[in-house]
């Protein structure tokens, strides 16, 4: 079985932590024991999937780019900004 995961952020290829140790290794202090609890309750059939979704929460999976556009967005500027209903009278964003 591999021992990383490896996917795609803003088209370069991330390779991830995959043991519950190289997670737990990697994650924020404050998530490691949500991080814990969450795999101790996971079925076997569960656990890939526990397991992938931690290891998108470690910092080799942040996109940096991403952190800048949030705080635009959060900065009131909402240029190029596309919502997922162009009808949407409202303007929000779901």
């Amino acid at each position: 079985m591999a021992k990383s995961f490896t996917t795609t952020i803003g088209g370069s290829k991330v390779e991830l932590p995959g043991t519950i140790r190289t997670i737990r290794e990697a994650l924020a202090p404050e998530l490691v024991d949500a991080f814990i609890e969450d795999v101790e309750d996971a079925g076997p059939d569960e656990v890939p999937g526990v397991l992938a979704r931690w290891a998108l929460r470690t910092p080799q999976a942040h996109d940096p780019g991403e952190e800048e556009q949030v705080a635009r967005i959060l900065d009131g500027d909402t240029s190029g900004l596309v919502y997922a209903d162009e009808g949407d009278e409202c303007g929000s964003a779901g």
